[in-house]
């Protein structure tokens, strides 16, 4: 269905509709299940991946069972992300207007925009990354710049450097998805050369055995398994919303789950060993366990460090734009289809982006595990359950696609919200909000109900299931 059609379905239509919401043309689909792999690869060989296992030993986790949570996590997350992809590719719309089946024309403003904010401080956080990378790279180079003082979270210099890599990625935002594309397919084999070298260097140093042996830290009350899976979903949780904004340019639904089904899961896994790896050789050698890779390369000092630390900035360049930029540009637009582009929302969701202070975030592995991975997982995993009961058990996978796009039609609800997803959403929210505010800080565990403390553990897997639930019952009604 072309645009024009689209636009005259409706005496509103114009105003839920723009080139970038449109569904894509039979020319557009031309992404391979080759395209889909790169571009997962291009995604998950960044900084926080790189962190994530090294993390969980910080939390008192052996490395055996980090890896095994890390791979289970993104075989999980896996499912609802084919799942909701198929919509991309059987329609061509971006989440947003998926959303809109469920949500209505006008409240899918909500997940959209609750999407979108992730995005951003997902965006703050690569960026903050990319810029200790090119900190340290200036450093190494023989320009010497100040960290932290006594007290500090980060430094004036190393402010500079996170404005510095902020704006590089304004210039993919302009060229549009196309550049992105051919970004990923150049620098995924790139990285993975990289994180090859750095494990090759590590065994050149260390002995596996020595590695492999360092045991877990000892924490009180031992590692919270369930919480930390539920935030090892929320890490993709955000893409596993927005998927269809790339599935819609699949040539078809066996390029985009095979391209996924190899991109993730295992990828996941063997760059979390190289994480672990480089956590643990950094103890060794050097006699402190540098979390962020950007540590041990520049305690390394070489040139081959330098390198390392301009892939780290093409890694989080290059995650940063897919996975960080490209659906809150699409989420802002739904806002304002006729006046915000793709362009216009990825500019915001940048803008936005200078908001969040990652540097206070990341200060402590269990803050960003449990409060902002759990945290944003739990919103996502009741609008994930909602799309996915709306399009699989309510709706059979049919869709008007007109109506997607007009108010009036059937997707209209009343005035434009559907008032069973709003409920449903919150009936799976807000049973997790006390445990979310103990492990925040914000209230003391003493005064909270130790099972409601509890509950968020299961925070993606709670809000998704009973989201699901009562929106089956009360939509199908």
């Amino acid at each position: 269905m072309g645009n024009g059609n689209l636009e005259a379905s409706g005496a509103g239509g114009r105003r839920l509709i723009n080139d970038d919401l449109a569904p894509t043309t039979a020319q557009q689909r031309h992404w391979r299940w080759d395209d889909y792999t790169a571009l997962w690869i291009g995604m998950v060989v960044c900084v926080p991946t790189y962190t994530m296992a090294s993390s969980m030993l910080d939390q008192g986790f052996t490395w055996q069972m980090a890896l095994w949570l890390v791979f289970l996590a993104n075989c999980i997350v896996l499912v609802p992300m084919i799942l909701i992809g198929r919509s991309g590719t059987t329609y061509g719309i971006p989440f947003p207007v998926l959303a809109r089946a469920s949500f209505g024309v006008i409240g899918a403003n909500l997940p959209a925009v609750l999407r979108g904010l992730v995005a951003c401080g997902w965006f703050s956080i690569n960026t903050y990354f990319g810029a200790l990378a090119l900190h340290g790279f200036i450093n190494i180079i023989g320009i010497p710049l100040a960290g932290p003082a006594e007290g500090q979270f980060i430094s004036t210099s190393q402010f500079a450097c996170f404005m510095a890599f902020w704006v590089v990625h304004l210039y993919f935002i302009w060229k549009g998805l196309e550049s992105i594309r051919i970004l990923e397919k150049i620098a995924a084999p790139l990285m993975i050369v990289a994180a090859f070298a750095l494990v090759v260097w590590a065994f050149m140093n260390v002995s596996p055995s020595q590695i492999l042996d360092l045991p877990a830290k000892v924490v009180e009350g031992g590692p919270k398994t369930w919480a930390a899976l539920t935030g090892l979903v929320g890490f993709w949780a955000t893409l596993a919303l927005n998927i269809p904004d790339f599935t819609r340019f699949a040539r078809s639904q066996k390029d985009q789950i095979i391209g996924q089904a190899i991109g993730l899961p295992v990828p996941m896994v063997l760059f979390s060993m190289v994480g672990l790896i480089g956590f643990s050789v950094s103890q060794i050698l050097y006699g402190k366990a540098q979390l962020f890779p950007d540590g041990l390369l520049t305690q390394m000092g070489s040139f081959a460090s330098a390198v390392g630390l301009l892939v780290i900035l093409l890694a989080n360049l290059t995650t940063n734009v897919a996975a960080n930029l490209v659906s809150p540009s699409y989420d802002f637009s739904q806002l304002a289809p006729g006046k915000i582009s793709f362009r216009g929302g990825g500019i915001i969701a940048a803008v936005i982006g200078l908001l969040f202070m990652p540097w206070k975030l990341l200060a402590t592995s269990g803050g960003y595990l449990f409060t902002w991975l759990g945290g944003y997982g739990t919103l996502l995993g009741a609008i994930a359950g909602i799309l996915l009961v709306d399009y699989y058990l309510v709706r059979k996978g049919e869709l008007v696609v007109a109506d997607l796009f007009r108010r009036g039609g059937k997707y209209e609800y009343s005035n434009g919200w559907n008032i069973h997803a709003l409920v449903a959403f919150f009936v799976g929210v807000v049973p997790c909000l006390p445990g979310y505010l103990v492990v925040s800080g914000v209230l003391p565990a003493e005064g909270v109900p130790p099972a409601l403390v509890s509950l968020f553990d299961f925070g993606w897997f709670f809000s998704l299931a009973v989201s699901g639930l009562y929106y089956f019952i009360f939509a199908k009604r």
